[in-house]
């Protein structure tokens, strides 16, 4: 009998010890959040390139300076625009010479229209008194005609000179135009071999050492805010539509290890990234770290959802997604919020219901 008893008591152990155990669902907050990678960057960053080609002669800072707006940077050396100008400026100066001189085409010109003026008064005067004796019947008609015709050529030609005059004028006061354009221009391509900063910031990166050449298509160096830093968060395109500027962001970097930061969305840019299937979003700090590089890296959590005393219950315990195990068998809940680890009941079990991990 002894031995039976203890066989039993075996098997009622082992069954015993095979029933799974049921827990409750807790009550409690949640927070939803998204999650996204994180890569620091100054704010205002950007790269300076040259609009001229030539050889880097000198720099005027080193990485790590912070310099103020209209800083001097780097100055390039090239000889043809500074030719250019000046060949610009003798043209300038020969246009305004021919335009306002003494010694003009304009001169000239008026010069002819002051004989032309007083030819046409003298045939002018010889034309009339002859056409009045000529209607008195006195004098011949060769003589009128003579004197007519004469009249009316000193006329054609007093208009066609003062024709000219307006039309060289006009011309000579667009070639000066002209030449003023030219020339600016030049100075201006001449100005660009020194190139200067943007903003206030600090420059973060040099790319070119002097002696080296220089393209209008290489940067030359980084600069951005000394002070202000943007977060830029990669987030899934499953989840962009979750994402709305003012929501909280918690970071944490690589560089602070136990640290959580606190930042707000402040920027969703609106094209996808088809490499990664990713959209970029800006967040700012609200409580920045004392020191910050560039390129400093990360995770983060964009919260999207928060709620106190929420009925919860861990998500392994979720069976296609809208049931549960009890010990009535599989019963259909209703859910809200979730987080990674986490799901909101909002109907169909209470927080008395005991529920168990599917197998």
């Amino acid at each position: 009998m002894k031995v039976w008893s203890y066989i039993i008591a075996f098997f009622l152990l082992l069954s015993c010890s095979g029933k799974k155990k049921g827990i409750l669902p807790t009550e409690g907050p949640l927070t939803e959040s998204v999650y996204s990678s994180v890569t620091i960057q100054p704010d205002s960053l950007y790269q300076v390139f040259s609009s001229v080609s030539g050889i880097l002669e000198f720099n005027f800072v080193e990485e790590g300076d912070v310099i103020p707006k209209h800083k001097k940077l780097f100055q390039i050396t090239n000889n043809t625009p500074k030719l250019n100008t000046q060949n610009a400026k003798y043209v300038l100066d020969l246009a305004k010479e021919n335009y306002n001189g003494s010694a003009t085409v304009l001169t000239s010109i008026k010069d002819e229209i002051v004989a032309a003026r007083l030819k046409f008064k003298n045939d002018s005067i010889n034309y009339f008194r002859q056409k009045n004796l000529w209607d008195q019947n006195i004098g011949s008609k060769v003589q009128y005609d003579t004197k007519k015709l004469n009249y009316e050529l000193a006329l054609n030609q007093l208009t066609l000179l003062k024709n000219r005059l307006n039309r060289t004028t006009n011309q000579l006061h667009t070639a000066v135009k002209q030449a003023q354009n030219n020339y600016q221009t030049s100075s201006i391509a001449a100005k660009d071999f020194t190139i200067k900063s943007k903003i206030n910031g600090k420059v973060y990166a040099l790319y070119k050492e002097p002696g080296e050449i220089v393209t209008s298509m290489e940067p030359l160096a980084s600069i951005g805010s000394a002070e202000d830093f943007v977060i830029e968060l990669l987030v899934d395109e499953v989840d962009i539509v979750q994402i709305a500027k003012k929501q909280a962001v918690l970071i944490h970097l690589d560089a602070y290890e136990a640290v959580v930061f606190k930042g707000e969305v402040s920027k969703i840019y609106p094209k996808k990234d088809e490499r990664n299937q990713t959209f970029t979003v800006e967040a700012i700090f609200k409580d920045t770290p004392k020191v910050m590089y560039p390129g400093l890296s990360g995770e983060a959590n964009i919260i999207i959802g928060e709620k106190e005393n929420v009925l919860t219950i861990p998500k392994s315990y979720l069976i296609q997604n809208n049931k549960v195990k009890t010990g009535d068998g599989l019963i259909t809940i209703k859910t809200g919020l979730q987080n990674m680890e986490f799901i909101e009941i909002l109907s169909g079990i209470t927080k008395d219901t005991y529920i168990y991990k599917p197998e």
